[in-house]
């Protein structure tokens, strides 16, 4: 009795055996195959990497060559800039004069004071004399801030003035409003501005004569409604 309950205990730990290492064995391979797509990820990751790499460096390169060559350019380029623009006006000559003598008037026509109604003002001196001072200061950067001062009047011809830029960034330039007659009630008005931008800002000379000049056409077409209407 004792060596056939024996037997059979043994047989039944066989059959036990047999049911449990398969699942074992399936385990075990399953835990294989997650070892072997680890390894073919990182060589994936390892092939890419290098990949990244030159893409970073291209990037890099594109960017330093596009910083370099304004820089390059600019060494070419003159640091004096002038910018001048006329417009006939069917007015005489004097009342004409008379107007834009007095910078205040610049309130109503200049593009550029007309940027900011609300900047704050200060003057000095009277206004249309040698001396008067205009200083403006606003936080719309397109404004900014500075000061315009009469340096000479030509009277009847010419008004030569000075503007010193402040904000955003600094800076000094020369200015006049020319008038010429050209028949009785006709008058050229000619609008100059002269200046310097040292490296690498001298970049911007390219530009600046479309740009200021853009803006001093819009003005002068401002002038001229006012005064032919006057």
């Amino acid at each position: 009795m004792r060596s056939c309950t024996g037997s059979f205990i043994k047989a039944i730990e066989r059959r036990n055996q047999c049911r449990i290492m398969p699942l074992h064995c399936r385990f075990y391979t399953l835990d294989k195959l997650n070892i072997g797509t680890s390894f073919t990820t990182a060589n994936k990751y390892k092939k890419l990497k290098p990949f990244a790499m030159k893409v970073f460096r291209k990037i890099v390169a594109v960017i330093l060559i596009l910083i370099a060559i304004p820089l390059v350019i600019a060494l070419f380029v003159k640091k004096e800039y002038t910018v001048e623009r006329e417009l006939t006006i069917n007015k005489p000559t004097e009342p004409v004069f008379e107007y834009i003598r007095h910078i205040k008037n610049q309130d109503h026509y200049s593009k550029w004071v007309m940027t900011d109604q609300a900047m704050n003002k200060q003057f000095k001196g009277t206004d249309g004399t040698v001396g008067f001072v205009y200083a403006w200061d606003s936080e719309n950067k397109n404004a900014g801030k500075g000061e315009q001062e009469i340096k000479s009047i030509t009277y009847g011809k010419q008004v030569d003035m000075e503007i010193r830029f402040i904000k955003p960034f600094e800076g000094i330039a020369t200015t006049y409003m020319r008038t010429e007659p050209v028949t009785e009630n006709q008058t050229k008005v000619k609008w100059a501005m002269k200046g310097q931008n040292n490296y690498p800002m001298n970049f911007m000379n390219l530009f600046i004569d479309g740009m200021l000049g853009k803006d001093m056409e819009t003005s002068l077409a401002t002038l001229k409604g006012i005064l032919e209407k006057s």
